[in-house]
């Protein structure tokens, strides 16, 4: 082989050798630099109406509920319970009490009062008659003072001893009449009086069953308003052993047995930090959530918010202010005491930048955030508008950017 042909040889086989170098070197360039972009998470830059919030938390609670009380009723026992959690409608039997005790004593009051209605028809009947013979008896003994009034007037047509005679008879008649009289008087008096002692009676019985049948109306419990009941604790047993009511307690008259939020009535009851009362107001926008449904969130507005802070039954105590906030027409599956959160709105910034809190980092004292542009992490200083929890709105970031929400600064020299 010529040294022509050996040089041409060597030279082919030394340009191979640098595309093979070459085309290795930009193949590891380019995976580190797809390495490096898909390691880093990166966010997007939205451009919008910023909202400036204050996030607190809390729970719902109803703001109308209906009291369920035990009726003034002596000695009571539950016999029907309708079921926890079940929903019930407005006048649907909620409560049942054992009124067999109160029906047997309707049974004797009605007895009672039957027994005192013949007495006092009885009693009627037997004046009616003593009346009538008190008025025949008086007719009777005016007849014979009138017949001894004509004796008397014949005395100057008869003989001194029968006009004598006829002035003593006429003395016996109108004593007679007078003690007729009295007894007349007497009677009506005694029956009067007798009469309004047994109608009395008559009237107490009768009041006595109309308890008793309005005590065994109250005997069942009709809710109000449509909903779902929650019954209370029962401490007869002690505080220890504290359960909801249940079927065969028995109860005192007029104890709290349960209660009925109004679902109508909803609003979030949040916790106010001291530090932030000052910044809300009611009428402020809020957006409340709750735990069990992250899905959802709610807009709603301030409705009240409390005077004066106060202290929580958590350990350590801590004070804070309380915020209510009504749900207009809240969701369904909502239900007092479940945990959630608000957010209540104190600013809107439009048209702003905003990115995640995590894109936002610290350079020589100066705030900046990474630029990610097809694998490549420029630093770029920017000025915070507004801070939220989860977002910042900052100023020098072009619109549709994406940050780093890493520090690409140390990833990069490592």
């Amino acid at each position: 082989m010529s040294a022509r042909s050996r040089r041409i040889r060597f030279w082919a086989i030394f340009l191979l050798v640098l595309l093979a170098v070459g085309g290795a070197s930009a193949g590891v360039y380019h995976l580190r630099q797809v390495q490096s972009a898909v390691m880093l998470p990166v966010a997007p830059a939205r451009q919008g109406d910023f909202l400036v919030i204050i996030r607190c938390r809390g729970e719902l609670k109803a703001g109308r509920s209906v009291q369920i009380y035990a009726p003034m009723v002596p000695n009571l026992r539950i016999a029907w319970l309708t079921a926890p959690g079940e929903k019930v409608e407005k006048d649907a039997t909620i409560v049942k009490f054992d009124s067999s005790s109160a029906e047997q004593t309707l049974q004797q009051k009605d007895a009672q009062l039957k027994q005192a209605q013949a007495t006092l028809d009885q009693a009627v009947a037997q004046a009616k008659i003593t009346a009538e013979q008190d008025v025949s008896d008086l007719a009777d003994a005016k007849y014979t003072l009138e017949k001894a009034q004509l004796e008397v007037s014949k005395q100057e047509i008869v003989s001194r001893i029968a006009g004598e005679e006829s002035k003593v008879d006429l003395g016996v008649a109108e004593q007679k009449l007078k003690v007729q009289e009295a007894t007349v008087a007497l009677h009506a008096t005694s029956d009067k009086s007798k009469i309004a002692s047994l109608t009395r009676l008559r009237d107490q019985a009768a009041s006595d069953v109309d308890l008793t049948k309005t005590r065994i109306s109250q005997m069942v419990i009709k809710a109000r308003i449509p909903g779902y009941v929650v019954f209370s604790p029962n401490y007869s047993q002690g505080w220890m052993n504290a359960k909801p009511f249940k079927v065969g307690d028995n109860v005192f008259a007029g104890m709290q047995l349960a209660e009925m939020p109004d679902l109508e009535t909803l609003q979030m009851d949040a916790k106010v930090e001291e530090i932030d009362r000052g910044r809300i107001g009611v009428g402020n926008e809020t957006r409340v959530r709750v735990d069990a449904l992250p899905e959802l969130t709610m807009p709603a507005k301030i409705g009240q918010i409390s005077l004066l802070a106060e202290t929580t039954n958590e350990w350590p105590p801590t004070r804070n202010f309380r915020a209510y906030s009504p749900i207009p027409h809240p969701d369904a599956r909502l239900r007092p005491g479940m945990n959630g959160g608000m957010d209540i709105v104190i600013n809107r910034i439009p048209n702003a930048i905003s990115i995640p809190a995590k894109a936002l980092f610290t350079r020589d004292g100066k705030p900046i955030v990474y630029l990610a542009n097809n694998g490549h992490y420029r630093a770029v200083e920017v000025q915070v508008q507004a801070r939220n929890p989860d977002e910042l709105a900052v100023t020098g970031v072009p619109e549709g950017s994406v940050v780093a929400l890493v520090d690409a600064g140390k990833d990069q020299k490592k």
